[in-house]
């Protein structure tokens, strides 16, 4: 397949795939033939075949020969959901709840940007690994972490493909007191979508989180890259102040999943004791 044909695929499938999660498409509802696709949007009868082959691929439509093509139902699973206002909790207790596959366990030397941001001498190592987490044998989340060796010999690499890391970290004596975090948007490189199981390409959400002690020493670097249709973020916020000084400002919800890393169990809501000045 030529770029030109890869694109016109691509975007037939981008295009149908917002339909039917919009609900333009409802389950159940039947697509509108090859023939008929490919007249309404100018493509060959194979560039159609291939954008359909796509969808039934990720399971949202479901080819019966001889019958047509048709929306299929919901798996009725939702997406694992972290809540940003009280991440040292969620994560533990995500690690818990899903599985996950260790790819790899070795002690290097660490990007420049990495090492500066970890505050790590020339030649310093880390210890790194990738992981990919799953719910339900899906994958959701493609995870690579930087540890500084001091840290990192203290667990084993049987103990990171059983353990959250975040629990391993803390058993070596080392707590976990800040981290800075910022969240964007990319497309999915060869090694990723073979993790996540999605189209090189696809677009990820994607997060770098860097982990400090109360020294403020960097104690993990982290690199994810998330499916959206399998994770979200969520922060639950409140108003606060009087006046000018009335502002938004997120709760602090502690959940304890079940089994699932967004159920709900028990939860305590607390008032952050730090302030940020913002008009409405």
């Amino acid at each position: 397949m030529d770029a030109v044909e890869s694109s016109k695929t691509h975007r037939l499938y981008l295009l149908l795939k917002e339909r039917i999660q919009t609900g333009v498409l409802a389950p159940g509802d039947r697509l509108p033939g090859e023939p008929s696709l490919a007249a309404t949007h100018g493509l060959s009868r194979v560039t159609v075949r291939r954008a359909l082959d796509g969808l039934s691929r990720d399971g949202l439509v479901t080819r019966l020969p001889g019958a047509g093509t048709f929306v299929t139902e919901p798996n009725g699973r939702p997406p694992v959901v972290a809540d940003l206002a009280n991440m040292f909790a969620h994560l533990v207790a995500m690690g818990r709840a899903s599985k996950v596959r260790l790819l790899s366990f070795a002690y290097v030397v660490p990007p420049p940007a990495i090492a500066a941001a970890l505050g790590l001498g020339p030649g310093e190592r880390t210890q790194a690994s990738l992981r990919v987490r799953s719910f339900d044998d899906v994958p959701f989340s493609y995870l690579a972490t930087h540890v500084p060796e001091r840290i990192g010999v203290t667990y084993s690499e049987g103990d990171l493909a059983n353990r959250p890391l975040l629990e391993l970290l803390e058993r070596s004596g080392v707590v976990a007191d800040r981290a800075e975090q910022t969240i964007s948007a990319t497309l999915a490189g060869p090694d990723a979508a073979a993790a996540l199981g999605v189209e090189i390409g696809s677009a990820l959400i994607a997060l770098t989180r860097v982990v400090r002690d109360g020294e403020g020493r960097g104690i993990e670097h982290l690199s994810a890259l998330y499916r959206p249709d399998q994770h979200a973020f969520r922060m639950e916020l409140v108003r606060a102040g009087d006046g000018e000084d009335r502002h938004w400002r997120p709760t602090t919800r502690l959940k304890v999943p079940a089994a699932h890393p967004n159920a709900t169990g028990s939860e305590v809501n607390e008032r952050p004791k730090t302030r940020q000045r913002r008009k409405p």
